[in-house]
């Protein structure tokens, strides 16, 4: 049994979905020096809590006591080791992530609650005022184990709960808007995206190609004000209507922000130098895409047309567009592939 880790990091992000390089950038957003640690789990030498609850990739972050390895002998060793400062009541919960270490995790609550009464705690499973996480993953082939964990297959972290997001990306499912096409981005990765550009209070985004508005409504609910430009009318009384429906009002994230659609061109977009904080868009393709005339140059209008109005910018598309991007004038901060299904996979290129 090896020894256990003491923190070098501050806190442990647990991550949904099955691409972690793309969740833990998009963690950047919630937190600093992210760092991935094993299959669904990050670490972050800080969070914020509010910005944490609107993330669509990371479920929770907790405060890091440290990691060890993957068995329950060497949790209960770190638990023991650890200065618990806590007040109030406790209650443990344990996750195989992604079930890869077959851990019993039953056992490891019920050890690790002993500890915890042993030194003191009163235990309340339903509502308690402190929540222990001990998580256990596999650790992937392609992580640094020698600078990340210790230095096996599998690692396991204890850390006190400090942040949830919000889950509620099942009641803006696309289909149930009052305007809704086919194709539609799907909220957890319009969320992501509007992250990933800094969306937020203070902040501009700009899609200008904004469809039904699926961008729009994840950045305004974060607070951001958004604007949404597409070619066809519409789409953009769509967007409208789908945008009136969700932020004209409160979130569980606070205030929502101001929100304006129009039609116009993304290629020459009614939009001052300099007047948005960044630019997201979902570039056409598929049956369903409407695109008078060239796609390229559409996307390079596009491309040059966002350099032109903000410092950063998010672009999805069915194909990598980092040549254009770079010709533009943008450098490549980071690109990834999510694949849909067997025959599309998304490219998400972000720049600056």
């Amino acid at each position: 049994m090896a020894a256990g880790h003491a923190a070098r990091s501050v806190y442990v992000l647990e991550l949904a979905g099955e691409d972690d390089d793309f969740a833990a950038f998009e963690a950047r957003a919630g937190g600093t020096g992210v760092e991935r640690v094993g299959a669904g789990l990050a670490t972050a030498r800080s969070v914020a809590p509010d910005r944490v609850r609107a993330l669509a990739f990371t479920r929770r972050a907790s405060e890091l006591l440290g990691t060890t390895d993957a068995d329950p002998a060497s949790a209960r060793a770190l638990l023991e080791a650890s200065a618990l400062d806590r007040e109030g009541t406790v209650a443990v919960r344990a996750r195989d992530v992604r079930g890869g270490t077959g851990i019993d995790t039953q056992t490891v609550e019920r050890d690790l609650g002993q500890i915890l009464v042993n030194r003191g705690h009163e235990i309340d499973l339903d509502d308690p005022d402190h929540e222990l996480r001990a998580l256990f993953a596999a650790v992937p082939d392609d992580l640094d184990r020698g600078e990340n964990g210790p230095g096996n297959d599998t690692v396991c972290a204890l850390g006190w709960l400090a942040a949830e997001s919000v889950r509620d990306f099942g009641t803006r499912a696309p289909t149930d808007r009052p305007f809704f096409q086919p194709g539609s981005m799907d909220p957890l990765l319009a969320r992501a995206l509007a992250n990933v550009a800094g969306a937020g209070p203070g902040r501009t985004l700009v899609d200008p190609m904004c469809g039904t508005g699926g961008v729009l409504i994840e950045a305004g609910l974060v607070g951001a004000r958004a604007i949404g430009v597409d070619a066809q009318a519409k789409m953009a009384r769509g967007a409208a209507a789908n945008c009136r429906a969700y932020l004209d009002g409160e979130s569980p994230l606070g205030p929502t922000g101001p929100w304006a659609t129009l039609q116009g061109d993304a290629a020459r977009l009614p939009v001052p130098d300099d007047a948005a904080d960044a630019v997201v868009f979902d570039a056409p393709y598929g049956r369903q895409s409407k695109v008078v005339g060239d796609l390229a140059d559409l996307v390079e209008g596009a491309l040059s047309e966002a350099r032109r109005i903000a410092p950063r910018a998010v672009m999805v598309a069915d194909r990598p567009w980092s040549t254009p991007a770079r010709e533009a004038g943008w450098e490549i901060e980071a690109s990834f592939e999510r694949r849909v299904h067997r025959s599309l996979t998304r490219h998400v290129l972000v720049v600056r």
